[in-house]
This record gives C-alpha cells, sequence and structure tokens, in this order.
C-alpha cells in the first residue's frame, strides 16, 4: 500500500462544476483493497485571514454580511486568493479594502486546511501591526463595519457564539496562546 496516496488509481473524473469562486469535482476512486469510492472534492484557490492590532492591543475585527448563512457575522479581515497574487499582497490588499488601514508590519503566522475532507481550500494566517488608516475600499456588494476588541472579548464572544467563523477562531485563538494576553 502506498502510504502517501492510498488512493492510487482514479477510475472516474468528472467536474460537475466550474465558477467564480470553486470548482466540484467527483471521482470514482479504487482503493488498494480493489474496492471503489466515490469522493467529492471542492477545488478552492485559497485565502488569506488576518488579525489587525492597534498599538494599544485591541483587534480589528469585521462585521459582514455572509449570503450563505444570511446574516452579519464578526470576523477579521479575509480573502480569496487571485490568481498569481502571493498571499502577503492579498492580504494587504484585503486589510485596507475591509477595514481601513494599512499594515506598518504584516507577519506570517502558519496556514491551514478548512476542511480537508471535501476541500483543498487553505488559508494563509498574519497578524498586522503599526496599523495606519486610510480609506476603506469595499468592493460592491460588501456590506462591512469596522468594530475593535480586546483579546477577553473576542475570547468570551466566541464562547457566546457572537464570533462562529472558523478561521478567526483559530487565529485568536493562537493569538491568544503565542502572546499569553490574558
Amino acid at each position: 500500500m502506498d502510504l502517501e496516496n492510498p488512493e492510487t488509481a482514479v477510475v472516474e473524473h468528472r467536474e460537475v462544476y466550474s465558477g467564480k469562486i470553486i470548482n466540484l469535482h467527483v471521482d470514482t476512486v479504487r482503493l488498494a483493497s480493489g474496492r471503489t469510492v466515490v469522493r467529492e472534492i471542492v477545488r478552492h484557490p485559497g485565502g488569506v485571514v488576518v488579525i489587525p492590532v492597534l498599538d494599544d492591543g485591541r483587534l480589528l475585527l469585521v462585521r459582514q454580511f455572509r449570503y450563505p448563512l444570511q446574516k452579519f457575522i464578526l470576523e477579521f479581515p479575509a480573502g480569496k486568493l487571485d490568481t498569481n497574487q502571493p498571499p502577503l499582497d492579498t492580504i494587504m490588499r484585503e486589510l485596507e479594502e475591509e477595514s481601513g488601514y494599512r499594515a506598518g508590519s504584516m507577519e506570517y503566522q502558519f496556514s491551514f486546511y478548512t476542511t480537508p475532507g471535501i476541500s483543498d481550500e487553505i488559508i494563509h494566517f498574519y497578524v498586522a501591526t503599526k496599523l495606519i488608516p486610510v480609506s476603506q475600499h469595499l468592493e460592491e456588494g460588501e456590506h462591512i463595519t469596522v468594530e475593535t476588541y480586546a483579546i477577553d472579548q473576542c475570547l468570551e464572544m466566541i464562547g457566546t457564539g457572537e464570533i462562529a467563523d472558523g478561521k478567526t477562531i483559530l487565529a485568536l485563538l493562537w493569538f491568544h496562546l503565542k502572546n499569553g494576553v490574558k
């Protein structure tokens, strides 16, 4: 058995949907045991997320309308990777567009897969400091307000469900553990 890829033989590959953000593939794969299984895969270009930290330690979050949920949610500025644009360039642009701040310093933290059981989406996580106010540049259809909170308030809002976005929760917990912020 190939431990790197135990599902080595693709029997059938179908691209079911090709859209602006995602593609959906359905593969029939022969396992090492000889049994065949179906794998549904969402192909995604990846994304970025940033924790913007003000000089006084408060964190900037954005409250924006998320169509699939049909409600506004609180999250860190984030965005989809554009073709041929490095993650750092993407997050610098997204931070400015969504929050109206430019980072004087942007530090890469790590990258993570959001839902590896069904998708290849990877998100690159950064922390921005030395923030400089600039104009917010929302894209058509974006409804975003900027809010600031102390880390302890953010942690409480995870418990109450006010912050329920996975990438934001992961980023908050990482930032809290790394910095020992109380």
